[in-house]
C-alpha cells in the first residue's frame, strides 16, 4: 500500500522577498510531484502549504531551508497541515 499524503505549511522568514523564492519554491515543487501554493505574507516572510508524499514533502522543507541562491534564511517553521487534495502548486499574491 502506498503512503498516504501528507501536508505541512511552512513559514520562513530572512530574505526570502524579492529573491524570487515563490517562482524557485513553484519550479521545485513541481519537480518533485508536490503540490498547494506559496505566498508572501506583509511582514517580509514567505508562507506555503506543502501537501504530497511524505518523502517529498519533507525534502522540499529541507530544500526551503536554503532557496535560491540569492535568499537568505533565518527561520523555518513547519506545522502540520490539511490534506486539500490540490490539483497543481501555485504562486498565491
Amino acid at each position: 500500500m502506498p503512503p498516504e499524503p501528507t501536508a505541512r505549511i511552512v513559514t520562513v522568514t530572512g530574505r526570502v522577498q524579492g529573491v524570487s523564492y515563490r517562482a524557485w519554491a513553484r519550479r521545485h515543487a513541481e519537480a518533485h510531484g508536490l503540490v498547494g501554493w506559496v505566498r508572501n505574507e506583509p511582514d517580509g516572510s514567505v508562507s506555503a502549504l506543502v501537501e504530497g508524499l511524505p518523502d517529498a514533502v519533507e525534502l522540499m522543507i529541507q530544500a526551503m531551508r536554503s532557496g535560491p541562491p540569492a535568499a537568505r534564511v533565518d527561520r523555518l517553521t513547519a506545522l502540520p497541515g490539511a490534506v486539500t487534495d490540490a490539483a497543481e502548486f501555485v504562486i498565491l499574491r
